[in-house]
């Protein structure tokens, strides 16, 4: 039974995957595509005598071969709607563990109308958190509590309090804070709700807290309807750590809260040639509902190249996405955009040049460089959006500063990129 057909043309009920694929030694990229496309549809090593006419309909299709990169047509029949730990079982389960495999990477996924249409997409998207906000064209501003964890709830909330007058828009707990003894989530939601209504009053803008839901799924879930009851607008998960089942039940209980996505621990499959790609990590998320996602920054502290990173943010903003190279094409329909996040090592001095690279529906997100301005919290959260302000004007960060100390003290400690 061969599962090469170099002449199928996919319809539009097939689920695409593309693949890079390096064979194990001895075996050519032919023999291993057609292993790969056996596994993760209807077959196994050998021939069964069970395997029946209708379900040789079934089969994945290795449809074209381009050196090292593979794309493989699966019924959508294959599938249960809904069901997104049931379909990367298929396209990302056993495959990476076959001996025939050298390296393998899950590069991308066009998903067929019907099986976009079983999942629930963003509730609020990128317009919905504008308009929440009150923020019509600027990037967002944000900063993440540092130092990540040892705070208790009282300090806590006071440095939220800090970063809200002093400009930033959002302030979020960071990956690893949850509910440890030194820091209740309870007692921290009510603290720093309370430090958000203080700011918004003295600034007379909206300011949003995200709070770290994270946890076993039934716990989440009370959490996350304790951050509704208390006046939150948001909510922030761990979508990997928590996993996709956790994160549709998450979506699926219809809260009226944005779903903020860290994606802590994505580095562990996504780097390097074997695994999957950020894009398909980014594709998932968009399809279950979140409304903000980290995507990397370009510059910064974390791994990324530039145009990985802006076919990924183009992934998640745009309506429709063109075919080109190993890239598949995708039209997300009704399916709402993802605002990108950008964080990791940002401070004042590298905002223009992030800005000019990824444009400005993005959301900027600095820890130490916010908290560690050298005149602290309040006056670092003034000199981002400082630096905001002045890629906004067309002016250089440079000549900005000259008339806005609190942006001269951050580029005379960490500098900038013209």
């Amino acid at each position: 039974m061969s599962y090469i057909d170099l002449k199928y043309e996919p319809s539009k009920d097939d689920l695409i995957c593309s693949f890079r694929i390096e064979p194990s030694r001895g075996l050519n990229i032919k023999k291993v595509a057609e292993a790969v496309a056996a596994e993760s549809s209807v077959g196994t090593w050998t021939e069964v005598k069970t395997m029946k006419p209708r379900i040789r309909n079934m089969a994945a299709k290795v449809f074209e071969i381009k050196g090292n990169y593979v794309k493989i047509a699966y019924p959508s029949e294959l599938f249960e709607l809904g069901n997104m730990p049931e379909i990367l079982s298929s396209i990302a389960g056993n495959i990476f563990g076959m001996k025939a495999v050298k390296k393998l990477r899950l590069e991308d996924v066009e998903w067929p109308k019907k099986i976009k249409n079983s999942f629930k997409g963003p509730k609020f998207g990128i317009h919905g958190i504008r308009k929440i906000l009150g923020v019509k064209k600027r990037p967002l501003v944000g900063t993440i509590i540092k130092p990540k964890i040892g705070l208790n709830e009282k300090e806590h909330a006071k440095v939220a309090y800090e970063a809200w007058v002093g400009g930033c828009d959002i302030v979020k707990d960071d990956e690893n804070l949850t509910s440890q003894n030194f820091n209740r989530f309870e007692k921290r939601l009510k603290e720093t709700l309370k430090m958000r209504d203080k700011a918004e009053k003295e600034t007379g803008e909206k300011k949003v807290y995200m709070p770290n839901v994270t946890a076993e799924t039934k716990e989440m879930l009370r959490r996350a309807k304790l951050v509704e009851e208390m006046g939150g607008r948001y909510m922030m998960v761990d979508i990997i750590t928590t996993g996709w089942a956790g994160l549709q039940t998450l979506r699926n209980e219809d809260l009226n809260l944005v779903i903020h996505a860290h994606r802590a621990g994505h580095g562990a499959f996504t780097r390097g040639l074997h695994g999957i790609s950020m894009l398909v990590v980014a594709d998932i998320a968009r399809l279950i509902g979140v409304d903000q996602l980290h995507i990397g920054t370009v510059i910064g502290k974390m791994e990324g190249k530039k145009e990985e990173i802006l076919r990924i943010e183009a992934e998640i903003e745009k309506s429709f996405i063109k075919e080109g190279g190993h890239y598949l094409e995708e039209d997300w329909g009704r399916i709402k955009p993802v605002f990108a996040v950008c964080s990791g090592g940002l401070h004042p001095g590298l905002v223009q040049r992030l800005m000019k690279i990824m444009g400005n529906n993005i959301i900027i997100q600095a820890g130490g460089g916010i908290h560690g301005h050298p005149k602290g919290t309040r006056v670092g959260a003034t000199a981002m959006r400082q630096a905001v302000d002045a890629t906004l004007k067309g002016i250089s960060l440079k000549e900005y500063s000259k008339t806005h100390k609190e942006l001269r003290d951050a580029l005379k400690k960490w500098g900038y990129k013209k």
